[in-house]
């Protein structure tokens, strides 16, 4: 009924074999292989950020096997053997994404403001694995812009408790610029800080190839303007908006945070205030000039020209430069926290560096950067021990960043919301 003994010994090393192959690549994930980058990165990606569910999946079919006699042959114990190997890599993988909380401490250690403010005892971060969190409202689908035949909409994620003068926060989505929407990405982060006082706004955008850059920064500079002129509808201190996003959303997160008031990018709306007052792109794009000589192979680059740019690199070289977040860096920046993985495959981290180090030379703002060892791309799209880091450090900076801002007993006089009050201080 079952198969012979050594045909379930092969195949029990065949499946160990499979196992082995997926931790291996998420240690070392394909580059330079156009046939190999995309599956390499989602198995990559997959493995590093749920590697223990690996280890589940891997232990169920390990015991499987051994019922059904695979250890009677030799392939069948090196398949055992093949598994342990995979077992001890996964449970390095999972290490890494804890050790995140080391690198976000030390990261924000040498932040003036975390230093300054009256420090709590470290509170256990609560992983949002729905995206409804309780004493957290979503509104949804309110239009913020009508341009060129289309309807631009956001959603609101905020305390349930109404308060004024709270600070704010718009959540940029990634999807490379052609697809993507905010029903997506940017929930665990958004119901945190929610939970803890914020008010964030999840905006949608033009997408590409229908849209052409710089329409894509210019929808999302209408949509701070709009966020300003609704500030008391919402509750929100106008004076203080900060900006993330992920991927294509940290490209325009940075460039959001560089180019304030930028009459270029405000068509229509060149007199509203785009300035922002904090900026925290994740594993974002920062060069699209290719200067930096990073690991890229060649269809990224023909994606960006034909699609998004819509122009080609050798013949409008100041259109690709002025799309670069590392061209546009400047000393008024408002203070950064950039925040990359050393494995990532579709954006390098070495763009993240030079980025991170220009504006440290350049800006009189701080700027904190927190490289996290052994993460992929969007590492935050799955509630891991790595994610679950990065939800306390951003609340961290933010919250100092904020509080910088205020008189010097750390709240402004209009607030109404103790729970924010609460909140404000900077997790140790």
């Amino acid at each position: 009924m079952f198969l012979g003994a050594p045909t379930t010994a092969w195949a029990f090393l065949a499946v160990s074999l499979i196992g082995a192959i997926f931790t291996a690549n998420a240690f070392v994930p394909v580059r330079r292989i156009p046939a190999l980058f995309m599956p390499s990165f989602f198995g990559s990606w997959l493995t590093a950020e749920l590697a223990i569910h690996h280890v589940f999946w891997q232990s169920i079919a390990a015991l499987v096997f051994v019922e059904l006699g695979a250890l009677e042959a030799w392939p069948g114990w090196a398949g055992l053997i093949i598994t342990f190997g995979s077992w001890l890599g996964l449970f390095v993988l999972f290490a890494d994404g804890n050790r995140a909380r080391k690198t976000f401490d030390i990261a924000l250690g040498d932040f003036e403001a975390v230093r300054e403010t009256k420090r709590v005892p470290r509170t256990h971060v609560v992983l949002p694995f729905y995206k409804r969190r309780r004493g957290v409202e979503v509104t949804r689908d309110i239009v913020y812009r009508r341009v060129a035949g289309m309807i631009l909409k956001l959603d609101v994620v905020a305390p349930a408790s109404r308060g004024t003068q709270r600070p704010a926060i718009i959540q940029i989505h990634g999807g490379s610029w052609v697809m993507g929407d905010k029903r997506e990405q940017g929930w665990p982060l958004m119901s945190h800080l929610a939970a803890n006082g914020w008010v964030c706004f999840n905006l949608n955008y033009r997408l590409s190839p229908g849209a052409t850059f710089p329409d894509h920064l210019v929808d999302l500079k209408a949509g701070l303007a709009w966020i300003r002129d609704h500030a008391e509808q919402w509750g929100i201190d106008p004076n203080f908006i900060a900006v993330t996003g992920g991927s294509a959303g940290g490209h325009l997160a940075a460039l959001m945070a560089l180019t304030a008031n930028d009459p270029e990018y405000q068509p229509g709306f060149e007199d509203a205030d785009t300035s922002l007052q904090a900026a925290v792109p994740i594993y974002g794009v920062y060069d699209f000039t290719s200067r930096l000589g990073t690991n890229r192979l060649p269809f990224w680059y023909r994606r960006l020209e034909r699609q998004i740019m819509k122009a080609f690199r050798e013949d409008e070289p100041d259109k690709f430069r002025r799309a670069s977040p590392i061209e546009r860096i400047h000393a008024d920046a408002p203070p950064f926290f950039v925040i990359h993985g050393d494995r990532d495959t579709l954006a390098p981290v070495e763009e993240a560096r030079y980025f991170a180090n220009q504006l440290r030379e350049t800006s009189r703002a701080p700027v904190v950067y927190a490289e996290l060892g052994g993460a992929q791309h969007a590492f935050d799209l799955f509630c891991s021990p790595r994610t679950s880091h990065m939800l306390g450090a951003v609340l961290r900076f933010l919250d100092a960043t904020h509080a910088e801002t205020q008189p010097a007993h750390r709240h402004h006089p209009q607030t109404q919301d103790p729970q924010y009050e609460r909140h404000i201080a900077i997790r140790a």
